[in-house]
């Protein structure tokens, strides 16, 4: 077996082997939400015209438990392989920036995938859903899935212990996420706070996956999936050079 098969199974068998935490957990998470909130506000929200605020939220929690958990996976794997000293066992080999790349992503969107598929396979028993767009559900959730595996290998470099990882979670991404449109339609707010919505690229990725459901969404599906493919290449690009440099891995 080669070096990037290689690492990526190592890289899915870690997350796997513990998938009550990194895969149930985040799936009942969801659910929750969904109790909570849907339960709570049916019947006094309406968002869109023939959609209920339950229907509404559901594209929104899964889009959410991809981002989140394809972003914990990659960076959560970096930092620990950094603190305990292994990361040395991945950089002596001759793998390549590209393959440690490819490998940390694919197996952050697969556990993204996962846990989305897991909160789409149970909220679907309280909530009657239907696809008006695949092409467009799997293109944003392939394509947000990758960006947070990136966004959590940045992360992992630059990170020199878990804190920092917990804060980089915890004040910018679960921020973004929320604030990105999982649990109201930006167009219920007011005109200054639905200009500084799109300035969060998390809102694109969920309104063009709820688009990919409803066939509506408050911002066209293509401009949305072109900011969103944008923002893929930028942090690629940054990621791949701090990969290449060795900055802060090659100490």
């Amino acid at each position: 077996m080669g070096s990037f098969p290689t690492l990526l199974y190592k890289e899915l068998l870690r997350f796997w082997k513990v998938s009550v935490q990194t895969v149930a957990a985040p799936v009942l998470m969801a659910l929750l939400y969904l109790i909570v909130f849907a339960y709570a506000l049916e019947g006094r929200v309406r968002v869109y015209d023939q959609v209920s605020y339950a229907q509404f939220l559901v594209p929104g929690l899964v889009m959410m438990s991809v981002l989140q958990n394809a972003f914990a996976n990659s960076s959560s794997s970096l930092i620990q392989s950094k603190i305990t000293g292994n990361i040395v066992f991945m950089l002596l080999p001759p793998i390549s920036y590209l393959e440690f790349f490819g490998a940390y992503v694919i197996a952050s969107m697969i556990r993204g995938l996962v846990v989305g598929a897991g909160v789409l396979a149970v909220t679907v028993w309280f909530v009657e859903l239907r696809v008006a767009a695949p092409l467009w559900v799997i293109g944003f959730a392939l394509l947000g899935a990758a960006i947070l595996g990136a966004l959590g290998l940045i992360a992992g470099i630059w990170a020199d212990k878990f804190d920092q990882i917990a804060a980089f979670q915890n004040f910018v991404i679960v921020p973004l996420t929320f604030l990105s449109g999982v649990f109201y339609s930006i167009r219920s707010l007011p005109e200054f706070w639905q200009k500084a919505s799109h300035l969060n690229p998390f809102f694109y990725m969920i309104d063009g996956f709820r688009y990919g459901f409803f066939g509506v969404s408050d911002v066209p599906p293509l401009a949305s999936f072109t900011v969103v493919a944008v923002s893929f290449v930028l942090l690629s690009a940054a990621c791949l050079l701090l990969l290449r440099s060795g900055y802060k891995l090659r100490q």
